[in-house]
């Protein structure tokens, strides 16, 4: 439960009470610890995020991996150049519309699907350690909802 600091006519949030701080200062920590999970692999967590979207369904384009992960054309794009230069995926065009391309794993790109999924495993079970799984399911279904657009 949030404090507010009455000044005036206004009511006031100490930063700790903040919200937005609090999930701010959380994801980063989080962030680290998944991005030092994925690091002996070559791969960042954004990475990671196209890649298992890839081992789900192979050949999506970049609009389609861009709308499920949230994230803008330009960010994707820049996103998809790098993975292509580690040579984890490729882009091809697309058959059913000329103007789109697909983007396809390669073997390199398929062959870390057991590693990276047993380091996500591991981050996931580190940054839940210390809650119980109904805490642990509580905890994501409030993410979830707090992630919905109003």
């Amino acid at each position: 439960m949030w404090t507010p600091v009455e000044k005036g006519d206004l009511t006031e949030m100490e930063l700790e009470q903040c919200l937005n701080f609090l999930l701010t200062k959380a994801q980063q920590a989080v962030h680290q610890l998944f991005k030092a999970e994925l690091a002996p692999h070559g791969v960042t967590p954004g990475q990671y995020a196209v890649l298992r979207c890839l081992w789900d369904e192979n050949g999506q384009t970049a609009k389609q991996l861009a709308d499920r992960l949230s994230l803008d054309g330009s960010t994707m794009t820049g996103l998809l150049d790098r993975m292509e230069q580690k040579g984890l995926i490729e882009k091809q065009p697309d058959p059913k519309d000329r103007r789109a391309l697909q983007v396809v794993l390669t073997d390199k790109g398929r062959q870390l699907e057991g590693p990276l999924t047993g380091a996500i495993a591991e981050a996931n079970r580190k940054v839940m350690r210390g809650l119980d799984e109904a805490q642990g399911e509580a905890l994501k279904q409030l993410l979830r909802d707090m992630g919905e657009t109003r």
